[in-house]
C-alpha cells in the first residue's frame, strides 16, 4: 500500500511539472519578438479612447523617450471636434517586424454625427529598446495620416437640401424668398425703451398685419449682450420690411441683415395647414438632440412638422484639418480628409390649387374672430384650399374644429327624410314659430314662422320647427345613416390630423329633435362638412384627399351611390337657399350657379352665442365656412364666402 502511493504521489509531480514547462514554453512564446509589438499596439488602442497610457511606452521619431500623459494630450488634440466620441480601433493582423523595428496597421473607426462611419487604416510604428522591450514610435499620422504637430480634426456638418411641400401641379409651394433680420447693436443704443416703442409703432403698421412681437425683453438682452453683438428681434419677409424701413433704418443701434428662406407665397397662405420652416428652437433640440444644432431650419406645425424627417433628409458631414493659433483663432488649412454627403429630403406632393388657397386666404383676409374656409373639388374629392383665421390661424380648424353644424346639418336630415320618403319636395310641412318636444321648445332664428308651406320652402328659408317636427319620421338612428352615406364618421387617412365628425343617434325625442337641426350633440369639422357637401353634388362620397405623396395608406373607401329620388329634390333645395332662400346675396356671384345651406349654431346654453356656416357647391368646388361666435351665418359666413367665389372668379 505505502508503496502505491508513494508512487502515485511521484506521478503528480511529474504531472505538475509538465504543466510547469507548459505554461513556461507559452509565456516564452508570448513575449517573444514576433508577439511582443502586438501587445504594445494593443495597449495604445485600448487607452487610446481613455487617455490611460502608462502601460505604453512612447518615443518620438528621433528615440526620445515621451511622457505617455503628453501623448494623451496630443491625441485628444489632434481629434479636435471629434475627440468626444473616440473611435472604435482594431489591428489589422500581427505587426511586420524586421530586425529592432516593427510596423502595425490599425483600422480607424470614427461615428460621426447622424450615423456616419469614417473609416480608415492607419500604421503605428514600434522600435525595440535596449531591455527588448517594444516602444511606441509616436507621431500625429498615427490618428490620422495627414495631421502634423499643431493640428486638428474639425467637423462640419452639410446641411441636406429641404424637399419642398408641392401643389396640386407639381410646383414647388415654398420657395427661396427675400427676407430681412431686424437686430440691435447694444453699443449704439442709449435709450432701449424709447426704441422698443419706436419698434413696435413701426411693427404694428404692418399690414396685412403680423402676430404681435413681444419686445418686453429685449432691454435686458441688450444689457445682458457684448457691446457689438447682433441682437436679433424679428426676420420679415422682404415686403412686410419696406413698408416700415423708412420708420426703422436711422433708429438708434438698428441693423439689418439680408438673406433667404424657404417661404410660402404669402404669409398666410394655407399657414395653419402647411406649417412653417423656422430657425430651430431649443425645444426642438431637447426632443432630438442628435439631429439638431444652432442655425439649422425645422419644419413646425402641419404638413412640415408632421413630416419634417421625410422632408429635411439626412445632413452630411465633412472632416477637415485646422490649425489653432496662440490666440484660439482657427485657420482652415484646405485639407478635407472625410465628406460625407448629404441625401436631400424628399418633397410632399398636395392637392392644393394655388388659385383657390389666394381666394380662401383672401377671403379669411381682416377677419378677427376664428375662422376658417376649406374647399374641395367635387369629381375627386381633392382638398384645393384650406384657409384658417385670423392672420393663417395657429390651429387648422377647417380639419380639426369640432362644432356643431347648425342648420347646415339640414342638409343631412333632408337626405334622410328624402331616402326614408318621409317628405317631398312640394309636400306641406308646417313651420310655427316654436314647438315642443317632450317639454322642450324649439324655436327659430329671431322668432320667424312661416305657417304652412311645401317642404322645399321650409329648407330654404331655414325653419328649425319644422325640422324638430320631422325628426321622428328619421327613426333613431335615420339621421346618424344618411350622415354615414356623406361619409361622417368615417375612418378617415389623411395623413394628417382630421376630424371626420360625430352624429347624434338614438336618445331621448327632444335630443332627437335638436339634432335634426344641427344641434344637439352633433360635432363636424368644416372639412367634414365640404366632404359631404361634395358627395351630394356628386352622388357619392368619397374620401377627402390631401397628400399624393406620400399617399395615405389607408384611404376610406368610397360610399355608396346616393338615390336619385333623394339627391335630386336635395340639389334643387340648396340651389331655392341662393335664388329664394337665407343666402341671396350669391344670386349675381360670377362662376356659375351656387348651392348651398346657411347654418347658424348654438354652443352652449346662451341662445345669443352662435357659431355662423355655409355650406355649398359652384361647379367643380364645394367648400365649408365656418366663423367662430360669428352670429347670424347671413352677416358673416355668407360675405366671407361670396368674397371667396368672387375672388375665385377673377384669379
Amino acid at each position: 500500500m505505502r508503496g502505491s502511493s508513494n508512487r502515485v504521489g511521484a506521478g503528480r509531480r511529474i504531472v505538475a511539472a509538465l504543466a510547469g514547462l507548459t505554461m513556461a514554453a507559452g509565456l516564452l512564446t508570448g513575449c517573444g519578438a514576433d508577439d511582443g509589438p502586438d501587445q504594445a499596439v494593443d495597449a495604445l488602442l485600448g487607452g487610446w479612447s481613455t487617455g490611460e497610457l502608462a502601460a505604453v511606452a512612447f518615443v518620438d521619431p528621433a528615440g526620445r523617450k515621451l511622457p505617455a500623459a503628453d501623448v494623451a494630450g496630443q491625441i485628444k488634440h489632434l481629434s479636435g471636434d471629434l475627440a468626444a466620441s473616440p473611435p472604435a480601433l482594431k489591428r489589422s493582423g500581427r505587426a511586420e517586424v524586421t530586425n529592432d523595428v516593427a510596423v502595425a496597421t490599425v483600422t480607424v473607426d470614427w461615428t460621426l454625427p447622424g450615423g456616419t462611419h469614417w473609416t480608415y487604416p492607419t500604421q503605428v510604428r514600434l522600435t525595440r529598446g535596449a531591455d527588448d522591450a517594444w516602444q511606441v514610435i509616436w507621431e500625429p499620422k498615427v490618428v490620422q495620416e495627414q495631421l502634423t504637430d499643431g493640428d486638428q480634426l474639425s467637423l462640419a456638418r452639410l446641411p441636406a437640401p429641404r424637399g419642398g411641400i408641392l401643389d396640386g401641379a407639381g410646383q414647388p409651394v415654398f420657395a427661396a424668398r427675400p427676407v430681412v433680420t431686424v437686430g440691435v447693436q447694444p453699443s449704439e443704443v442709449d435709450d432701449a425703451p424709447a426704441l422698443v416703442k419706436a419698434l413696435d409703432t413701426a411693427f404694428k403698421a404692418i399690414r396685412p398685419a403680423i402676430p404681435a412681437i413681444d419686445l418686453s425683453g429685449l432691454p435686458d438682452r441688450l444689457a445682458q449682450a457684448k457691446p457689438d453683438a447682433f441682437v436679433e428681434v424679428v426676420t420679415l419677409r422682404r415686403e412686410a420690411y419696406d413698408q416700415i424701413r423708412d420708420r426703422i433704418r436711422d433708429l438708434p443701434g438698428t441693423k439689418f441683415q439680408e438673406s433667404t428662406r424657404d417661404l410660402a407665397p404669402t404669409r398666410d397662405f394655407a399657414r395653419a395647414l402647411l406649417g412653417t420652416v423656422d430657425a430651430v428652437t431649443k425645444e426642438d433640440m431637447e426632443r432630438d438632440p442628435d439631429a439638431y444644432v444652432l442655425g439649422d431650419l425645422v419644419g413646425h406645425g402641419g404638413l412640415q412638422g408632421r413630416y419634417e424627417q421625410r422632408l429635411r433628409g439626412t445632413g452630411g458631414v465633412a472632416v477637415t484639418i485646422v490649425r489653432k493659433g496662440p490666440d484660439g483663432t482657427v485657420a482652415q488649412t484646405g485639407t478635407e480628409v472625410f465628406r460625407g454627403e448629404p441625401k436631400p429630403g424628399e418633397p410632399v406632393r398636395t392637392t392644393i390649387d394655388v388659385r383657390a388657397q389666394n381666394a380662401a386666404d383672401a377671403a379669411l383676409a381682416g377677419e378677427t374672430r376664428r375662422a376658417a374656409l376649406v374647399a374641395v373639388r367635387v369629381t375627386d374629392g381633392a382638398i384645393l384650399a384650406a384657409a384658417n383665421g385670423p392672420g393663417g390661424g395657429q390651429e387648422n380648424l377647417a380639419f380639426t374644429a369640432q362644432v356643431p353644424p347648425g342648420s347646415g346639418f339640414k342638409m343631412v336630415s333632408a337626405l334622410g327624410l328624402l331616402d326614408a320618403g318621409a317628405v317631398t319636395l312640394d309636400q306641406v310641412v308646417a313651420c310655427p314659430r316654436n314647438t315642443t318636444v317632450d317639454g322642450r321648445t324649439f324655436k327659430n332664428s329671431d322668432n320667424f314662422e312661416l305657417g304652412p308651406v311645401p317642404f322645399r320652402v321650409d329648407f330654404a328659408r331655414s325653419c328649425n320647427t319644422a325640422f324638430a317636427d320631422l325628426a321622428p319620421k328619421l327613426g333613431p338612428d335615420g339621421l346618424a345613416a344618411a350622415g354615414r352615406t356623406l361619409g361622417l364618421e368615417g375612418a378617415w387617412d389623411l395623413g394628417i390630423d382630421a376630424f371626420s365628425g360625430k352624429v347624434s343617434t338614438g336618445g331621448p325625442a327632444a335630443e332627437r329633435a335638436a339634432a335634426a337641426f344641427g344641434q344637439g350633440t352633433t360635432l363636424v369639422s368644416p372639412l367634414a362638412m365640404a366632404s359631404a357637401t361634395a358627395a351630394v353634388a356628386r352622388g357619392q362620397w368619397q374620401q377627402p384627399t390631401l397628400l399624393l405623396d406620400p399617399a395615405p395608406a389607408t384611404p376610406a373607401p368610397p360610399g355608396p351611390q346616393l338615390k336619385p329620388t333623394s339627391v335630386e329634390p336635395l340639389r334643387t333645395m340648396m340651389r331655392e337657399v341662393v335664388t329664394t332662400g337665407t343666402a341671396t346675396a350669391l344670386r349675381d356671384v360670377p362662376g356659375g350657379p351656387v348651392h348651398g345651406k346657411t347654418g347658424t349654431a348654438e354652443y352652449d346654453d346662451n341662445p345669443a352665442n352662435t357659431h355662423a356656416w355655409f355650406i355649398g357647391w359652384q361647379g367643380d368646388v364645394a367648400f365649408a365656412v365656418f366663423v367662430e361666435k360669428g352670429g347670424s351665418s347671413t352677416t358673416s359666413a355668407v360675405p366671407l364666402t361670396e368674397r371667396f367665389l368672387r375672388e375665385l372668379a377673377r384669379s
